[in-house]
């Protein structure tokens, strides 16, 4: 046993939640912003101002993206070169076999591929040879033999949430945002999770609206502690930033997590916000603009497939209410109740910008 630990030490194989559930999930998460997520920006962009080349390389983008999730994957659990490289072809495959939950299987079958091609590089004279075969032969044997079935657990899973949030959407608004708010907060990617479990819809919009909560409150309630950098750096990048504040005092994630549970329903109920575009994007909030684009996109692809006449003032009005007016509003006024009470103080919000 002691020479397989000293085996596995060598081979930085590491068998951890964070190196899988947090590390490899995050890259996950930045490999389809760097293909389909850009992609299907540009294709949008392009649709809209008939720029064809722009289109043409969204098109591009987004086809690669499982090759682009696998080689981020590969890339976070510290693969060699050559394993790194063979991971193109195994995302491939368990993307496309995985079918509307390739990203699941991608991160999972990735991860297996990439473990054994790590513990056989370099091992023999021909490792040219031994270890791209390897890494490939299993990543696609197990992709023809599971990507399938983990494609349509997850499916199933993210169809079920949808289903349910069409039901109750009030319920439904509350906890999706809540859930997948704090989720965006932790250092664990919302965008992975969303787009392993294809959630669009409704439930997209309650996401988005959760996301929003969190790094949109984050930055306004910190304002006096963190100024323009702290507004900039939360709102439009990421409110995980937060976390290190909150692992001190847990009170300060009150805020805007009542205010992601308030602008939930809000989201489903009133406004029937949904999430038609990549379903990454229900779970980026604010970053880069990229949920409110993502919704964009939806009520385009809507209008070319005749499912919505045209994108109205109300739905305008209930995308700006959601992502950004609500969530500062509501965050700013329970942050200063819990500061009079004592719950948070003075500089309990600083980050070290």
């Amino acid at each position: 046993m002691s020479k397989f630990k000293a085996f596995l030490k060598r081979k930085d194989i590491e068998f951890s939640a964070k190196r899988y559930g947090i590390d490899a999930l995050g890259a996950m998460a930045q490999g389809l912003f760097a293909s389909l997520l850009v992609g299907t920006i540009l294709s949008t962009i392009g649709s809209q101002f008939s720029i064809e080349a722009l289109v043409t390389i969204g098109d591009f983008a987004s086809a690669v993206k499982g090759c682009a999730m696998a080689i981020a994957i590969g890339f976070a659990l510290k693969a060699p070169p050559l394993v790194l490289f063979s991971l193109a072809t195994v995302g491939y495959a368990a993307d496309k076999l995985g079918g509307a939950g390739g990203p699941l299987a991608v991160l999972l079958i990735t991860i297996v591929a990439a473990e054994f091609g790590k513990a056989v590089s370099k091992e023999t004279k021909l490792d040219i040879l031994v270890t791209p075969v390897v890494t490939i032969g299993l990543g696609c044997v197990l992709s023809m033999l599971c990507a399938p079935y983990i494609g349509k657990a997850a499916s199933a899973v993210g169809h079920a949430i949808m289903w349910a949030t069409e039901l109750r959407p009030f319920l439904m608004g509350i906890i999706i945002s809540a859930i997948v708010g704090i989720a965006l907060t932790l250092p664990i990617s919302s965008a992975a999770i969303c787009a392993a479990l294809g959630l669009t819809g409704l439930a997209g919009g309650a996401a988005l609206a959760g996301c929003c909560a969190q790094m949109i409150g984050f930055a306004v309630m910190s304002f006096r502690e963190n100024k323009w950098g702290g507004l900039v750096s939360q709102g439009l990048g990421t409110s995980m930033l937060q976390m290190g504040n909150i692992v001190k005092n847990p009170r300060i994630w009150i805020p805007p997590t009542l205010a992601s549970m308030i602008t939930g329903p809000i989201a489903t109920c009133i406004f029937k916000l949904e999430m038609n575009g990549a379903a990454v994007s229900s779970g980026m909030g604010t970053c880069g603009l990229v949920g409110q684009i993502g919704v964009y996109t939806g009520w385009v692809n809507s209008i070319a497939n005749g499912t919505k006449a045209g994108i109205t003032a109300f739905d305008w009005i209930g995308l700006i209410l959601i992502s950004f007016i609500l969530p500062a509003v509501l965050s700013w006024a329970f942050c200063l109740i819990l500061r009079k009470i004592g719950w948070i103080k003075e500089n309990d919000l600083k980050l070290d910008l």
